[in-house]
């Protein structure tokens, strides 16, 4: 009989080292899905989507035919409403390309990871065998996203404020992996996961 491929989530909030995790896993040569490249890829190429946001949030939502991401990010991260609105317009389209690509690769890998940071904010968990969260204090957090990223810390606290808080993301994840110290034990972590989901198949 032959053995199923895996697909696995990773998520985690914003600074918490999810990008540094997944990375690693596909520097391994795992197959890796990004959420986020996918629903740029839809903003920035898909018709319908593109009408739906100019209605929602005006026509300078894009510039020279391309998303205007300043003006997006200043409309939409600032509001709470405007957050939602937007996820409605692009988490049908971004799962629905999640699942094609995952159908596509479930035919030659075992393992397929999916770097997501809203899995439970778009309601995407049933498309996955498993979810992996990646967390750190938020401290921290806001710290990486400040020196490395050049945040601000009220751009940090809006995007924050966005998500599912750690606390019940850690209620629903199948693994936690803490990432409060450097990268080498972080890496070390994503090993040890490899491990258990090939013993899992």
């Amino acid at each position: 009989m032959k053995n199923k491929s895996l697909k696995i989530a990773v998520t985690g909030g914003i600074g918490s080292g999810k990008s540094t995790f997944c990375d690693y896993l596909s520097s391994k040569g795992f197959p890796l899905l990004k959420a986020d490249d996918i629903s740029k890829e839809i903003l920035a190429s898909d018709a319908e989507v593109k009408k739906k946001i100019i209605k929602a949030f005006g026509e300078g939502s894009f510039k020279d035919g391309k998303p205007n991401k300043i003006y997006l990010a200043e409309k939409v991260f600032s509001n709470p409403a405007n957050v939602i609105k937007i996820n409605s317009v692009l988490h049908p389209k971004v799962i629905k390309k999640t699942e094609e690509l995952l159908s596509e690769l479930s035919e030659k890998n075992k393992l397929i990871f999916v770097e997501a940071a809203l899995i439970y904010e778009a309601d995407m968990e049933d498309l996955f065998d498993y979810v992996v969260l990646v967390t750190a204090d938020e401290k921290i957090r806001m710290e990486r996203k400040t020196k490395l990223d050049n945040f601000s810390e009220k751009t940090f606290v809006e995007r924050n404020q966005n998500q599912i808080p750690d606390e019940e993301k850690k209620k629903r994840a199948d693994f936690i992996f803490e990432n409060n110290t450097g990268v080498d034990e972080l890496k070390a972590k994503a090993d040890l996961l490899i491990k258990i989901l090939n013993e899992l198949k």
